[in-house]
Order: C-alpha cells, then structure tokens, then sequence
C-alpha cells in the first residue's frame, strides 16, 4: 500500500481522498499521510518515502535549472534619491508625523454603497445630514485644521516633486536632483518603454515605473 500510493499522482490522491469524503488540500505527503491514516496502515513509513520523494523531485529540478534566478535582476534600475536641504527632510518628517494623526475622510454613506467607498471626499449637503451635523458616530469632516505644513506641499513621499510625462521631450526640462517622472496614464506601453530608457540614461526616476515594462 505504502508503494502504491507513493507511485500514484497528487490528481490520483486527491481523486482516492474525494471518494472517500477527506479534504484534498496540502502537500502530496499530506495526502498520503491522509489516506494512510483512513485505512490504518504504518503513516510514518509512508510520509517519509512521499518526502524522501519531494526533495528528490526538488533538487532535480534546480539541478537542471541551475540559473533560475539569473534574471530576477534584469531590468532593475535603481531609485534616485532626491538632494534635499535639512529644512526640506525636516518638513517631510513632520509632514508624516502629522498625517499619522489625521483622520480618514470617507463620503457621506460611504459604508452602504460600494461605488461611494471607493470614491474620494465630497462635503455632506442636506439640513438632517448626520455628518454635517458632525455626528461623533458619523465620520469626520474636512477642515483648516487638518492641513499639512506648507514647505512639504506638493512633494512626493520621497522628497520628489512630479511632473507629468506624456513623452521622452518631456524628460529634457526635469532637473534628477529634485524632480521625478510621473508618466500619463494614455502613455501607451511602446512608448512607455522609450521614456523608460531615456529616464534611465538623464538619471530621472519614474514614480509610476511598471516592472513588466
């Protein structure tokens, strides 16, 4: 039995496991250590041979692939820092400090209807409305007070400041040092690879870079 179950498939043991009600799910050691235990035979003898297996099966197969991750580097380009004054990275740490203390602006109803959800803020309008009657069970309203520190305003998480790319003649006016590519979301993929490479060869980071691109 243990002979036989070892030679059989994980489709042959799953299809044992479904006619006998168990679950089909796991590893083929799992399986076999499964249906051993359904009909009482030796289990341990039976998981051992079923790992003793997998490792054999494994170890062929990165021996016959030795440079299987040769390529998980390719294409990589590294991230461009940005050159910013202390008074910049001090305006950036608080910028984040203050945004860990800000609350998450939903829409009015945003819990009832999935297309609200995902929808960005829109001031709540009506005489009974609970959120603009601010509610404490309702959720918070935009105000002066939630805004971030100035000098941080318009920057990227990063430190870059963006600026929208449509094609590579857009690349020539960006400065490395401070300002990073956005490129527009109608960019097709050709073109999208153009700008790719002359970004790399200025130096200029691309925020929105696509790993299959």
């Amino acid at each position: 039995m243990t002979e036989e179950y070892a030679s059989m498939s994980v489709a042959q043991l799953k299809e044992l496991l479904k006619e006998q009600g168990l679950p089909v799910s796991g590893k083929k050691a799992e399986l076999i250590e499964r249906l051993m235990e359904a009909s009482g035979a030796d289990e341990e003898e039976v998981v051992e041979e079923a790992a003793t297996e997998e490792a054999a099966e494994e170890d062929d197969f990165f021996e016959e692939d030795e440079d299987w991750d040769d390529d998980e580097d390719e294409g990589h380009v590294a991230k461009q820092k940005p050159v910013l004054d202390e008074a910049t990275q001090e305006a950036l740490s608080l910028r984040a400090a203050q945004k860990k203390k800000t609350p998450s602006f939903r829409r009015t109803e945003w819990f009832r209807y999935k297309r609200l959800s995902r929808s960005g803020w829109r001031a709540p309008h009506g005489m009974d409305s609970k959120q603009r009657r601010n509610y404490r069970y309702r959720g918070s309203l935009v105000r002066v007070g939630h805004g971030k520190i100035a000098e941080a305003r318009g920057l990227h998480p990063s430190g870059f400041r963006e600026v929208m790319v449509h094609n590579i003649n857009d690349l020539e006016s960006i400065d490395p040092e401070t300002q990073a590519a956005r490129i527009g979301r109608t960019v097709g993929g050709r073109k999208r690879e153009h700008i790719h490479a002359r970004a790399d060869e200025l130096g200029i980071r691309v925020l929105n870079r696509r790993s299959g691109v």
